[in-house]
């Protein structure tokens, strides 16, 4: 049995981004803890890996996001001895699992994939720890949620769109050209988005919140798709997104939550 993402009419998943990411240090147990404790039924994380093979929770592959600014450099480079001197509460996979599994046994899990090559190691961990059931991935390759389909055909997968990962459209000079490519995709969308789902294997939707338009709900629905939208932090903008269907509500901040009507 798997984690049901599709939510009845009146009900929405409340989804901690990377824990509670704007009130404590992101993808940290005490983050994922907090977020539960403001009301979250599911957990967003993401899955690096090291050069020792490791998998880890981060982001990015700037260690001065998982330090936080005090050392520079590839994550990737790092063995988990080398990283844990710089960013010593960083979790594995392993730990931050086994922490859900015994500190949070009722909550949702979305494991968001940020690089190729990792699909083997994420389902043997949480085989390990007994959490596909509750257990879900994303992500924006195709390639890698058409992996997991065949590592393990119960474990839910969404397809991320669109791949504006670094918040570009809110940066320097080229903000105002990709703000326009996102309402290209935006409008196209919801014509496109059966085949793209299909094509990944993916019976759910994470769509940015420029792009995930009532149209975009509708026509992921048509086709039996949940969606979930990241990262959300106005309670306006989710409330919006609420009202024309979304599934759920990925959020740095889930205080949010406290307002909002179902």
């Amino acid at each position: 049995m798997s984690i049901e993402l599709r939510r009845p009419r009146g009900r929405f998943a409340r989804v901690g981004h990377r824990g509670a990411a704007a009130l404590a240090p992101e993808n940290t147990l005490r983050s994922f803890e907090l977020a539960v404790e403001l009301g979250c039924d599911m957990l967003e994380l993401d899955v690096l890996p090291l050069a020792d093979g490791t998998l880890v929770l981060a982001h990015s592959n700037d260690l001065r996001e998982i330090s936080h600014g005090s050392a520079r450099g590839r994550v990737r480079r790092k063995t988990l001895e080398a990283v844990r001197r710089v960013a010593p509460n960083l979790p594995t996979f392993d730990e931050a699992l086994s922490f859900f599994a015994e500190r949070l046994p009722r909550i949702g899990l979305q494991i968001d994939l940020k690089r190729r090559g990792v699909e083997e190691g994420v389902v043997e961990a949480l085989r390990r720890h007994g959490l596909i059931d509750r257990s879900w991935v994303s992500g924006f390759d195709g390639a890698s949620l058409r992996r997991m389909a065949a590592l393990e055909p119960e474990l839910p997968r969404s397809y991320t769109l669109p791949r504006d990962r670094l918040g570009l459209s809110r940066r320097g000079p080229f903000a105002p050209v990709i703000r326009a490519s996102l309402a290209s995709i935006g409008a196209s969308l919801p014509r496109r988005l059966p085949g793209l789902l299909a094509s990944a294997r993916a019976s759910a939707a994470t769509l940015h919140y420029s792009v995930a338009s009532p149209a975009a709900i509708r026509r992921a629905h048509d086709v039996g798709a949940a969606v979930y939208v990241w990262t959300v932090d106005d309670p306006g903008a989710a409330q919006t997104l609420i009202d024309a269907g979304a599934d759920g509500i990925i959020t740095n901040d889930p205080r949010i939550f406290g307002s909002l009507r179902a």
